[in-house]
């Protein structure tokens, strides 16, 4: 049963101003892994990190720093969570997050459903 979805949008050149500006923003929102990857895929990284966080209804014990996206040898993206953010899906009964995310035309964008059995969350 869907419990939530969540869609966000993210101008890539602004986006990339904006951690030219604040350099601090890469570590707070990306892991390690993530730090690697081009301004085009980083921005898409953060609009489904903001994605996952309206598909929850809030930000209540999330944490950017435990939401790593990372993909599947297929190249299909998922959520790494740890910490109290894997917590809290735990807690709402959510059993599985859909992600999926795209960049084209100057703008990146990611959509995620989160499922929970009948009855929970």
């Amino acid at each position: 049963m869907i419990v939530g979805i969540g869609v966000d949008l993210v101008d890539i050149a602004r986006f990339e101003r904006s951690i030219v500006r604040t350099p601090r923003l890469l570590t707070r929102l990306f892991s390690p892994d993530e730090r690697m990857l081009k301004p085009r895929s980083l921005a898409a990284r953060y609009a489904a990190k903001e994605a996952l966080i309206k598909a929850l209804g809030g930000s209540d014990g999330v944490h950017w720093s435990e939401i790593e996206i990372a993909s599947e040898a297929s190249g299909r993206p998922l959520f790494r969570l740890s910490g109290s953010t894997a917590a809290v899906l735990t807690e709402r009964g959510i059993t599985a997050v859909h992600l999926s995310m795209s960049h084209d035309a100057g703008i990146a964008t990611a959509y995620v459903v989160a499922e929970a059995e009948k009855g929970a969350a």
